[in-house]
């Protein structure tokens, strides 16, 4: 699978959202530096609906969306 990188200008938009978050949400603040420094690797994420299903939500329907 495919490791989703950012452009320079990308990861400065992301760090300075960190930077903003730092005080009231330090653990978004630590994901959106880390996502700057490092990318996704989209072969670790897990899909939304398998991540509902594996925490007990019931599967959603196309009108509940």
């Amino acid at each position: 699978m495919a490791h989703l990188v950012f452009d320079p200008d990308e990861q400065h938009d992301l760090r300075a959202d960190a930077r903003d978050l730092a005080l009231t949400d330090p653990g978004v603040a630590y994901v959106l530096e880390r996502i700057a420094a490092e990318g996704v690797d989209l072969e670790q994420c897990t899909d939304w609906e398998d991540l509902r299903l594996s925490i007990g939500r019931p599967a959603r329907t196309e009108p509940a969306a």
